[in-house]
C-alpha cells in the first residue's frame, strides 16, 4: 500500500497559568492548551477542529474516514500540518468526487471539539459490517483497570476526554482531546494506516474494543461501527439515539463502567458474563 507522507507537527498538550484560589492564594496549574486546526482539502477549506493537536495527522486521517470522504488512505498523497498557520494542508492524488455535493448537508451535533458532521453519516451506517467479537467480563475488568492506570493529561490538567482501543485487554493506543469526537477520529487515523499492512489483527476471543470517558451518542456508536468495532465501552452513560442505532446493528454498548459496575445496554451475547467476579452486592443498611 502507498501510505501517505505525513508531517510530526505535535504540540505543547498543556500550558501553565497562575491562579487564585479560595484562600486568596497565588498557584501556578496546568490546563490543556485548546487550539484551532482549519483542514484543507486540495486547497479548498473543508472544516475548523479544536483540538489539543498531540496526533494531528492521525486527526485528519481519522476525520476523513470517519466522514466517508476518502475510501483508502492510499487515495491521500500528504497531510502537512503547520501550527504557526494552525492549518492542515490534505493533497489527495485523484481529488474527492463531488466533494461539494458530500459536504453540503451538515447535521449538527453533540460533539465537543467538531460542531457538525456530513449527512451521509448516517444513511451509510447499515453498510458497515461488524466482526464475530466476544469479551469476557474479567476482560473487560482488566480494561476499566488500565484506564484507571494510565497516566494522562486529565490527571493532570482535566477538561479534557480520553478514548483507548483495546485488542482484549491489551491497549493498542490511548488519546486524549478537547472532544471525544476527535479522540476517536485520532485512533481512526491510527488504525486505517495500520489495517492495511494487516498489523491490527484482532480474533473472536482478543476482539477490539473501543473505551471512551464520554457518553454514547449515535456519533460515537456510528464511527465505531465504521471502524469495524463491535464492542464499546464508556464510563458514562448511552443516549436514546446511540441505544437505538447499536441495537439495530448489534453493537455491543457497555456503559457505567467504573472499578467492577457496568450496564451493558445492547448486544448482550457479546459479553461473556462472569457474575462470581463482581463481588457482594451492596445493601442499603436497615
Amino acid at each position: 500500500m502507498t501510505r501517505p507522507v505525513l508531517t510530526d507537527a505535535r504540540a505543547p498538550l498543556t500550558r501553565s497559568v497562575r491562579t487564585v484560589n479560595e484562600f486568596g492564594e497565588s498557584e501556578e496549574i496546568s490546563i490543556p492548551a485548546e487550539r484551532d486546526l482549519t483542514l484543507y482539502v486540495d486547497k479548498r477549506e473543508l472544516v475548523t477542529l479544536m483540538t489539543l493537536g498531540a496526533h494531528p495527522e492521525w486527526l485528519v486521517l481519522g476525520y476523513l474516514r470517519n466522514q466517508r470522504l476518502v475510501d483508502s488512505p492510499a487515495a491521500i498523497e500528504s497531510v502537512t500540518v503547520d501550527w504557526e498557520v494552525n492549518a492542515a494542508a490534505v493533497k489527495t492524488r485523484d481529488g474527492i468526487e463531488r466533494i461539494e455535493e458530500r459536504t453540503a448537508h451538515r447535521v449538527v451535533t453533540t460533539g465537543c471539539g467538531q460542531g457538525s458532521v456530513f449527512g451521509h453519516m448516517m444513511e451509510e451506517i447499515d453498510s458497515a459490517p461488524l466482526p464475530q467479537a466476544r469479551l469476557t467480563q474479567a476482560q473487560l475488568y482488566g480494561i476499566v483497570n488500565a484506564i484507571r492506570l494510565q497516566e494522562s493529561t486529565y490527571k493532570s490538567a482535566g477538561s479534557v476526554h480520553g478514548c483507548a482501543l483495546f485488542r482484549g485487554e491489551e491497549m493498542l493506543l490511548f488519546v486524549e482531546d478537547v472532544g471525544r469526537h476527535n479522540a476517536i477520529d485520532t485512533i481512526a487515523g491510527w488504525m486505517w494506516l495500520r489495517e492495511q499492512e494487516a498489523a491490527i489483527a484482532p480474533t473472536p476471543e482478543e476482539p477490539l474494543v473501543f473505551y471512551t470517558t464520554g457518553r454514547l451518542t449515535s456519533e460515537m456508536v456510528i464511527k465505531s461501527a465504521q471502524m469495524r468495532v463491535a464492542i464499546v465501552v464508556s464510563r458514562s452513560g448511552i443516549t436514546q439515539m446511540g441505544y437505538e442505532i447499536a441495537e439495530r446493528i448489534g453493537l455491543c454498548a457497555i456503559g457505567r463502567a467504573t472499578n467492577r459496575r457496568f450496564l451493558c445496554y445492547t448486544a448482550p451475547g457479546r459479553l461473556v458474563l462472569q457474575p462470581e467476579l463482581a463481588g457482594a452486592r451492596l445493601r442499603a443498611a436497615p
